[in-house]
């Protein structure tokens, strides 16, 4: 991983790239969504504060956990801006994720426990299958195939 001397207080976008591994792309992505910023040089070229490398480093950390981009902004708008997030900030917002994550974890393993049951049954039948129907929410409101 190139070392950035620590005068150098702005980075191009090839430079973020290499030090954060996200690709150029990606971080043009980020940009467009808010997640970081950049200022644009008098020749047009982007130059990203070396916060940025926390603030791409938080934004992959939590899209591997599944937190949707638009939670990551919400919760990065929460930060002062030009400052490297904490552990600290990153317990706190990650903390508001915490029942999301312990939803879908509930999810995948009512899905893992009935996927073996399912394969090739073929029934679909939304008053009684496990995955698609769970606890019968749907047969108590409606019946047949209207979903």
């Amino acid at each position: 991983m190139p070392q950035i001397p620590e005068k150098i207080h702005e980075l191009t976008v090839g430079q973020l790239s290499a030090r954060s591994g996200a690709a150029v792309s990606a971080l043009h992505f980020y940009e467009t969504k808010g997640l970081i910023s950049s200022r644009r040089t008098s020749g047009n070229q982007r130059r990203y504060t070396r916060d940025a490398l926390r603030r791409v480093a938080f934004v992959r950390a939590a899209q591997r956990v599944g937190i949707p981009l638009a939670s990551i902004r919400e919760a990065l708008a929460r930060l002062p801006e030009e400052r490297t997030p904490t552990r600290e900030d990153w317990a706190r917002l990650s903390e508001a994720w915490r029942a999301e994550l312990d939803q879908r974890i509930s999810q995948l393993g009512r899905l893992r426990d009935h996927l073996t049951d399912c394969i090739g049954c073929g029934c679909l039948s939304l008053q009684t299958c496990a995955l698609s129907n769970p606890d019968d929410v749907f047969g108590e409101r409606l019946t047949g195939s209207r979903l």
